[in-house]
Parts: structure tokens; sequence; C-alpha cells
């Protein structure tokens, strides 16, 4: 996608989101991040600085767009925590059998590994680019207590929210220059994924010829 194109998106997803918030209020913010959370490609990047314009312009108060942001934040993330409790460990680990480079262990791993580091990984996930979302996934497959997950992902997306939108809120019409900046995160987080599956491929492909000598 050129560089136009993406302004093109952005344009879109900012009039949707501002014609959302005319609509009803606060609420229209917070289901526009609930959304954001179950569609990644929604940026919360531009929606939230939006809904600080918002607030700025008058249209409602701060507390409320951090009050309903949160809140949709929370309900996205309630909703794939469901559907990874949905899938659970042992589906996931029979879609793992099938899959190539990958087994069933890998599974039992990650879902033991976040049993010991999970409430971390809510909280500080809640804060990336990317893993906003899919934190919540190992959190359903791990069963999490639903008031800790919840917790976590209310205290980690309150911190999220009041930057983007304090941030709208004082910038005014100048609001899309955070989304530059955040865009700088997220292609880091990407990088560092894609060195992530490339080390777990190789890997996986040396200890599958080591088996095979």
């Amino acid at each position: 996608m050129n560089t136009t194109e993406s302004e093109s998106v952005l344009t879109r997803i900012s009039d949707w989101a501002v014609s959302l918030m005319e609509m009803i209020g606060a609420p229209g913010a917070g289901l526009a991040v609930a959304l954001e959370n179950l569609f990644p490609p929604i940026p919360s990047e531009v929606i939230l600085p939006l809904a600080g314009l918002a607030a700025s312009r008058g249209s409602f108060t701060l507390a409320e767009a951090l009050l309903w942001t949160t809140l949709g934040s929370v309900v996205g993330a309630y909703v794939l925590y469901g559907l990874g409790a949905l899938l659970g460990a042992e589906r996931l680990r029979r879609i793992a059998d099938r899959m190539p480079l990958v087994d069933g262990s890998d599974v039992e791993r990650t879902v033991a590994w976040f049993q010991r580091h999970g409430p971390w990984a809510v909280f500080f996930g809640r804060m990336l680019p990317i893993f906003r979302s899919l934190i919540s996934i190992p959190a359903g497959v791990a069963r999490m207590p639903l008031w800790r997950f919840g917790l976590l992902t209310t205290a980690g997306s309150l911190i999220w929210n009041a930057i983007f939108i304090l941030a709208g809120y004082f910038l005014g019409e100048n609001w899309h220059v955070v989304e530059r900046y955040a865009s700088v995160l997220q292609y880091v987080v990407l990088a560092a994924l894609v060195l992530a599956v490339l080390w777990f491929i190789i890997s996986r492909l040396r200890r599958a010829r080591g088996a095979e000598a």
C-alpha cells in the first residue's frame, strides 16, 4: 500500500470514527475501540486522539472519553478471551499437530509460560500494538481468572488510552502527529515479531535435521 492509499484509509477511518462520536457521543468512541480490539487493522492510534479532540471541542468530557474507551477496550478483550477459552488448549494442540514445524508440546509450553507470566503479559500487552488484541486469546486458553484478567486489562488499557486521548485533547487539530510516532512503535514490534518467527523456523528446521541424522 503506497503513501496515498494509506492516507486515504486513514481518512476513511477518521471520518467513520468522528461520525460515530457525533451520532452517539462518548459511547461511540467506546464502540469504535471495542471494534478495534476485535479487528486490529482499525488503529486505536487514530480513534483515541480523535476522542481527545472531540472532548476538547466539548462534544463530551475528558472523563467520559477515558471511561467509555476503556470500557470498550475491556469488552473487546473479554470477547477474545472467550474465543481462547472456547478453543481451549486441547483443541489448539490438535491444530498445532497438523501444522508444519509445530507440535502439540508447543501449545503446552506456551500455556505453561502464560500461567507463570500471564499477569505481566496481559498488563503490558495492552500497551503494545498488535499484541493489544492477541494477548487476550492465550489468557482465555489458560483460563486466567476473569476478575484478574479484567483488572489487568482495565489498568493497561486505561494507561494506553489516556496517553493518546490526552495527546489528542492538547494537540487539537494536529492530533494526526500522534499517529506518526505510534507507527514507529508498531514497526518496531512487527520487526521483533518477524525475527522471532524466523528464529522459531530456523530452530525447528535444525531440530528436524538433527533427528534425521
